[in-house]
């Protein structure tokens, strides 16, 4: 079995997320071999800037490097497909930003390939990897709440507030038709899909576009920039802002959870609560280290992440001693750690607690009957083969 360090690494995009994620790999102890920027100027300056030694001309030159053994692809969401297609090809174990393709039949593909090559596979929907979570997902798996009700929830952002705020994702043709729910709301999704051990089976889905135009820059923006940019030109938007969902989950539990990216105030809050049986638990994404712990007949609990007091999967996941927090960053080297330890092994593991691609492909399918029922004003059921 390889060791981390062992392990080369290259990282498709250097934006936020892609920084993060050569950041995070270099914390592990993963030697990142180069990145591929969009074109070899900006390349060579981020990895330059990164200190990186190389930067890769093209796709074909990446994958021509013996050295490289895993792929993290975090470029725009409409190359993801045809990017992870030709990685799996090359024989790469894949580490893909979410959403995994554009479509579900692009992910249903990704899915199949990946399971033929016997390769790692994973989506990085990093959020499962703050601590608490892996504990709360074993702690409802052990019927520690008691049978799963009630899943309520949000997860809202301010960064696209104003019509002159701009980012890649609010044009459907780089983004995907859906924008709030399949950038942030698949988080949402995949994450209480996760605690709960439940899927999705039907949707009842409101989507909404309050910003109708906005003002397009001239050049690039980062996302999360606060800048303005000069010489901006109006553009209709046709991807939604925000969403209310009502959901039913396999095995009679229903749900409920509100999605917006023009919430003031709000920088990156994802709140759960599920109520069991026996008691509940609730998280927020910005108070990552504090579990609220419901009953009725006792005080409630307020459990801070602590190794010393978490269950052994929340313990697995945990970097740092009890009262030093762990946030987003954090996350990134956990989901890794637990994604080289397949790559070191060369194949996925039948009990992983990762997204995989069929994970990802879950959330497409999940998308899917979001649009429809915007579109009919009626539940839909998530279509799933036979």
């Amino acid at each position: 079995m390889a060791r981390r360090n062992e392990i080369g690494t290259a990282v498709i995009g250097s934006g936020f997320i892609g920084t993060v994620h050569v950041e995070a790999l270099r914390r592990i102890g993963v030697r990142v071999t180069g990145l591929l920027e969009s074109s070899p100027e900006l390349g060579s300056q981020r990895a330059a800037a990164l200190g990186l030694s190389r930067a890769y001309t093209d796709l074909a030159e990446l994958l021509a490097d013996d050295a490289v053994q895993v792929v993290h692809v975090t470029s725009p969401n409409e190359l993801h497909h045809p990017q992870v297609k030709a990685i799996l090809a090359a024989g790469r174990h894949v580490v893909c930003e979410k959403p995994l393709a554009m479509t579900s039949d692009e992910s249903a593909e990704l899915v199949a390939l990946a399971a033929a090559s016997g390769l790692v596979n994973a989506v990085n929907f990093n959020i499962r990897f703050y601590p608490l979570n892996q504990h709360v997902a074993s702690l409802v798996r052990d019927g520690g709440i008691g049978d799963v009700r009630l899943v309520t929830g949000r997860y809202f952002q301010d960064w696209l507030l104003y019509d002159t705020d701009w980012n890649w994702r609010l044009e459907k043709d780089q983004g995907g038709v859906l924008r709030a729910v399949g950038d942030i709301g698949s988080h949402w999704l995949d994450l209480t899909s996760f605690v709960t051990g439940l899927r999705v089976e039907s949707v009842m889905a409101d989507l909404t576009t309050f910003i109708p135009v906005r003002l397009k820059p001239a050049g690039p923006v980062i996302t999360f920039s606060t800048e303005r940019a000069t010489g901006a030109v109006p553009v209709e938007i046709h991807t939604e802002d925000a969403a209310t969902i009502l959901l039913r989950f396999g095995g009679g539990a229903r749900g409920s959870v509100a999605i917006s990216q023009l919430s003031p105030g709000r920088k990156n809050s994802l709140a759960y609560q599920v109520d069991g049986s026996a008691s509940a638990v609730a998280w927020d994404s910005e108070q990552p280290d504090q579990l609220w712990i419901g009953h009725r007949d006792r005080p409630n609990e307020l459990l801070l992440r602590n190794p010393a007091l978490m269950n052994a999967d929340g313990i697995a996941a945990a970097r740092l001693p009890g009262g030093h927090v762990e946030g987003f960053a954090d996350t990134f080297g956990a989901v890794f750690t637990a994604v080289y330890d397949d790559v070191a092994a060369g194949r996925p593991s039948p009990d992983r607690r990762y997204a995989s691609f069929a994970d990802g492909h879950e959330e497409m399918l999940v998308g899917d009957a979001v649009l429809q029922s915007s579109r009919t004003g009626r539940w839909v059921d998530v279509a799933r083969p036979r």
